[in-house]
């Protein structure tokens, strides 16, 4: 586990660069079923990203799947 200071730039870097196409769907669903645990608020956000990326793992996506998968990122990271 990482401290949450960690976690929420992290989560904003990912989001970005996902967001932005420099970063690749499988990287960020690989990146985000790797986080560990995290207190509360944070660590409820990284449960459900986790579950949405690994519920919605198959290529390719639609556009209304990725606006869900910065919705998630974005969560992670929210104070």
């Amino acid at each position: 586990m990482k401290s949450i200071n960690d976690l929420i730039a992290s989560a904003k870097t990912v989001c970005d660069r996902y967001r932005a196409g420099r970063m690749e769907r499988e990287t960020v669903r690989e990146w985000v079923l790797g986080l560990g645990a995290y207190p509360a608020p944070h660590g409820d956000r990284v449960r459900e990203a986790v579950e949405w990326f690994r519920l919605h793992n198959r290529e390719p996506v639609s556009e209304e799947i990725v606006l869900v998968d910065i919705d998630r990122l974005k969560a992670i990271s929210a104070p």
